[in-house]
């Protein structure tokens, strides 16, 4: 056998070391650049640091698996991290999170994602790429054969094999947290480095994946103990069964926040329309979107289900086999029919299939739709055409019924036809960003458009309407830009803030009311059946709480771990004063901790573990 000469081993190791400390250069550089991650201490920052370097040394030792092509095999790996480094700086960029495996596995699930990935993409991302034309003419470099390490190697070894293994195992000591809170990537990042937290992450998936099968029925008891103890706790709202036995029609306003309502732009109000009918409904200016990569099928789910989306990938992808206790079997028993409209295609976000699994008899979606290149854009069928087009299958339903309607046009990235342009972009430099306000406008003139139709109706009469975001529209990345149209920068505090999301609750012949009660989207399913006059079913885990239920501890849960109160923000691990957003304290947090994170681990164990079939 032909043994390498020592020059070439030399050069194999250079090669090795230059292709960690290059990719280590330029992911540090995007923790703080693109990630914004951040460390609150010396220690915390060099334990980053370390792992990362641990994480890199040790995936880039795998090239000495082999006894040839070692140089290839390093180039070859250094491309495909530098790929996975990437696709987490586009995804971090709109989703502010971190690519999970069920992210990848459900792209086919999504739909096309071209205009929205193309938005994502920056003309500066070429730098991202220059290393790996430096690291190729340093691989390439002939004097790197000919230099001749002069260091033990035995010594070269140990070194890196303690820079693999200590860092990371102190770090995991340091933030030891982090087993008992997966759902919070940013921390398995800080303690793990970005390459050993996507290894992290496939072991949970596959050791998530088993707990169905593991599961019995004693894990579910401790947890139907606590949900129902937090049901009961608070007043009989005042309107409790004032809309019994009515229709209740759900629609779902497409990435819109809160921060739109009564906001003008050159003098010319947002959203005029919706301004107007939250004085004639219930309305809510202190309610939280809880969705997580899911997004708008993070907010069906939630909606449906009184239950937290999953971290990583969506319910509506990865557990549609389980058993569900959704909103359309609970008014099932009550003889409602159920019905879902969307003008995109059935398996967008696998809404055919996770319908079934809900319980809905009947599923409108674009091949129930006329749908041309003149009245669609975007995602999909235009939102004044979409609800057009609805009317004569919705006054076609066997009453009562539950119908959820899923409006399109404000999708990221907010494209609209200039004739569909009701009001003035703002002046900023993201053309992103001043789009958002055109398409919330228009998606305001559909919600007119709708309701002008059907006033003295009997589909008017006979209904409740409920109206809210589903999730946010402007990410932190655009955060500069859109200070500018608030008039200020923003602040962690402001970021807790601009997670609120509009929910109106509009029934005929009502007077109007604003409900100041801070909650989120977890508590509109017990908010609808508390106006029906309707019990949770027996087979339900619900974590809501009916909004309109006095209850001084309330508290508002992210998929992240943090959360909010009527007083105080837990965000990055900081705890803030909401009044004045300034950081207080952790203590004045601290009496949450163990409840949000209960609900988070237990609404996990009951999707992973399928627990709603044990009380069936």
């Amino acid at each position: 056998m032909i043994q390498k000469a020592p020059s070439e081993k030399n050069r194999d190791f250079w090669i090795f070391l230059i292709a960690v400390l290059l990719l280590w250069i330029k992911i540090s550089i995007l923790y703080k650049w693109c990630f914004h991650i951040s460390t609150q201490s010396f220690w915390e920052a060099f334990l980053l640091e370390a792992t990362t370097l641990g994480s890199l040394l040790g995936i880039f030792s795998l090239v000495f698996l082999s006894k040839k092509h070692r140089p290839k095999l390093c180039i070859s790996l250094y491309f495909l991290l530098t790929a996975i480094l990437y696709g987490n700086v586009l995804y971090y960029r709109f989703y502010i999170d971190f690519v999970t495996i069920p992210v990848l596995f459900q792209f086919k699930n999504v739909g096309g994602l071209s205009q929205s990935t193309m938005e994502l993409i920056k003309f500066y991302d070429v730098f991202l790429f220059l290393d790996c034309l430096v690291f190729i003419l340093l691989a390439k470099q002939q004097v790197l054969k000919q230099y001749t390490l002069s260091i033990r190697k035995k010594v070269v070894q140990s070194t890196i094999c303690l820079t693999v293994i200590v860092p990371i195992v102190v770090s995991c000591f340091y933030h030891s947290g982090f087993w008992n809170q997966s759902y919070d990537k940013e921390l398995i990042v800080k303690s793990l480095g970005l390459y050993s937290y996507h290894l992290f992450d496939v072991f949970q998936n596959s050791k998530s994946s088993m707990k169905s099968v593991l599961a019995d029925s004693s894990e579910v008891e401790e947890i139907a103990s606590y949900v129902k103890k937090k049901q009961k706790s608070g007043t009989v709202p005042e309107y409790h069964g004032i809309a019994s036995g009515k229709n209740v029609i759900v629609i779902f306003l497409e990435s819109t926040q809160g921060f739109v309502m009564d906001r003008e732009i050159d003098g010319q109000e947002v959203t005029p329309y919706l301004n107007q009918l939250k004085k004639e409904s219930l309305y809510f200016p202190n309610f939280y979107h809880q969705t997580a990569q899911g997004k708008t099928s993070d907010a069906e789910f939630i909606l449906d289900n009184s239950l937290y989306p999953l971290s990583g990938g969506s319910v509506f992808v990865r557990k549609t086999n389980n058993h569900f206790v959704s909103l359309p079997k609970i008014l099932k028993e009550q003889n409602y029919y159920s019905a879902s409209f969307h003008g995109n295609d059935a398996f967008f976000w696998n809404r055919k299939v996770a319908y079934e699994s809900f319980g809905y008899d009947r599923f409108f979606s674009k091949e129930d739709f006329e749908v041309t290149e003149e009245n669609s854009i975007n995602y999909g069928l235009k939102d004044i055409e979409f609800f057009q087009q609805s009317i004569p299958y919705l006054s076609e339903l066997p009453e009562p019924y539950y119908a959820k309607f899923l409006t399109l046009t404000n999708h990221f990235p907010y494209l609209l036809d200039p004739e569909d342009r009701w009001i003035s972009e703002p002046d900023t430099d993201q053309g992103m960003v001043n789009r958002y306000f055109t398409t919330v406008r228009y998606e305001d003139e559909a919600i007119k458009t709708f309701f002008n139709e059907i006033k003295g109706s009997e589909i008017y009469d006979n209904s409740i309407f409920v109206l809210f975001g589903d999730h946010y529209g402007i990410s932190k990345s655009y955060y500069d830009a859109l200070g500018k149209v608030l008039g200020h920068e923003i602040s962690p505090n402001d970021d807790m803030e601009l997670q609120k999301v509009p929910l109106l609750i509009h029934i005929p012949g009502m007077e109007g009311k604003e409900i100041t009660a801070v909650g989120g989207q977890i508590d509109l399913r017990a908010t609808i059946l508390d106006l029906l006059g309707v019990s949770e079913s027996d087979g339900a885990l619900s974590f809501g709480k009916s909004l309109l239920m006095e209850d001084p501890n309330r508290f508002v849960a992210f998929r992240d771990g943090s959360f909010t109160t009527n007083q105080y923000s837990y965000i990055d691990h900081t705890c803030y004063a909401k009044e004045t957003g300034k950081k207080v304290k952790r203590n004045y947090c601290s009496p949450y901790f163990s409840a949000v994170q209960q609900e988070l681990n237990d609404s996990d164990k009951i999707i992973y573990g399928d627990l709603l079939r044990f009380l069936d």
